[in-house]
């Protein structure tokens, strides 16, 4: 039974890991197309990009708790409920953009926490304020992005996410560097194939809403206004979420800003870096996310032996396969980076720092089964408060006194070993606090 539950899994989660692997492909796309542009749009987008992501994963964490709502209610046998609830999540998600809009707009709270060159921080204010415009839209498409997961149909978000990746290949590099406008737009150029893609994308996702085998749910039909009470329990469910999306993302993309006093030169291989890293993640992610899903239909039907058969599942895969993706990244450092820049000094920087996410994969691919079945469960508080301690205080607050406190001071390296204890406490934690809800929930019914 257990083999069957893995080729399962590995069904569900393909989809998914193509589609996150295409929407992380973006971000290596502008890092790649950058980096044979110039080192101060490279730092430009490694600061900007990691600014944006951070406030679109806060948003987009509130309104994925539509997955684990959708999840039981399919589980149950209740899908005459779920289309409400799907949108619900597209009006959370329109009112969510208004205040994330407004920042992007106008970064300069987090902008002054560094003492960075004033060329690269005028680039990165452009960069950030072109890319709110596409927020209503990718906020829309992650409500979607949820719906579909929880409903185990993933296939057209790695569709889509495909699509998205190879027409943003192209305009990137014929508006950041081939100058398809006149002259190559650098960053901005970057900032606008986004744009265009976030929009697209949302409106692929309507059509396929309205005419795709979902239809049968009735996704626009009898369309609700918005109901607090529903709101309320995504709310509740959603803002943990979200904030330890925000807090995980962050204690990575932080380091771009605290080392910016490094240079340029770190602060872009650093950004390679945490390419490299996102990609790897992506794996233990989707598998995360299909656990998740699965684990959620299962507690909606009350099928305790398949959920813990499901969460057994889950965490066999990330294990195994993150550590031979930690092997393989670590092999294959030097040719990997050579992808993302011509710049010595900056490949220097960026293979120093590759080992210590080889290191860390198995632990972070645990912490995430851990985190995302906590989720299926309806808990979503305590272990964000896990997240804050082991990524933040762990990670960040250790990571600084690394960088620039150790003797002698370990430079960005710090931030990353750091980062490297901090996954293993949450690990640590996360999986006790798991096998505990579940058993709560087993005995609850």
């Amino acid at each position: 039974m257990l083999l069957t539950a893995i080729r399962r899994l590995l069904a569900h989660a393909f989809p998914i890991f193509v589609a996150q692997l295409a929407s992380i492909g973006m971000m290596v796309v502008d890092t790649a197309v950058l980096g044979h542009v110039s080192s101060l749009d490279l730092a430009a987008v490694a600061i900007g990009g990691g600014i944006h992501v951070a406030v679109v994963f806060a948003l987009a964490g509130v309104l994925q708790a539509v997955g684990p709502v959708v999840a039981q209610l399919h589980g149950a046998r209740r899908d005459g409920e779920v289309a409400g609830v799907l949108q619900q999540g597209f009006w959370l998600a329109l009112l969510l953009a208004l205040p994330g809009m407004l920042f992007l707009h106008y970064p300069g709270a987090v902008l002054d926490l560094s003492s960075m060159d004033g060329a690269v921080e005028a680039k990165v204010r452009d960069y950030l304020a072109l890319l709110a415009w596409g927020l209503p839209a990718l906020l829309c498409y992650r409500t979607f992005h949820a719906f579909c997961n929880a409903l185990g149909k993933p296939r057209v978000l790695m569709s889509i996410g495909l699509a998205a990746l190879g027409l943003h290949a192209v305009l990137a590099w014929g508006l950041a560097l081939a100058g398809w406008l006149g002259a190559p737009m650098g960053v901005a150029g970057c900032a606008w194939s986004n744009v265009i893609i976030d929009w697209l994308a949302c409106f692929a996702a309507a059509a396929w809403l309205g005419l795709g085998p979902l239809g049968r749910y009735r996704p626009f039909a009898a369309w609700q206004r918005p109901r607090w009470r529903r709101w309320r329990e995504l709310l509740r469910l959603g803002v943990p979420m979200g904030l330890s999306n925000f807090i995980e993302i962050t204690s990575f993309t932080l380091i771009a800003l605290f080392t910016a006093s490094l240079g340029a030169t770190v602060v872009a291989g650093h950004r390679i870096v945490a390419n490299l890293s996102a990609l790897t993640y992506m794996l233990p992610l989707a598998l995360a996310i299909a656990t998740m899903a699965t684990v959620g239909q299962a507690i909606g039907a009350r099928d305790w032996a398949l959920v813990r058969l499901n969460v057994r599942a889950g965490l066999l895969l990330a294990a195994l396969l993150s550590t031979l993706a930690g092997l393989a990244l670590w092999l294959a450092a030097e040719p990997l980076v050579a992808v993302y820049t011509d710049d010595p000094a900056v490949r220097q920087v960026a293979v120093g720092l590759v080992i210590y996410v080889a290191v860390y994969q198995f632990f972070d691919a645990v912490q995430t089964i851990a985190g995302h079945v906590l989720r299926a469960c309806r808990v979503t508080f305590v272990p964000m408060l896990v997240q804050m301690l082991c990524f933040w205080g762990v990670g960040l607050l250790g990571g600084a006194w690394l960088c620039f406190r150790w003797s002698p001071p370990l430079g960005v390296a710090g931030f990353w070993l750091a980062a490297a204890f901090g996954l293993l406490l949450a690990a640590a934690l996360l999986l006790p606090l798991m096998r505990r809800a579940l058993r709560a929930l087993e005995s609850a019914s």
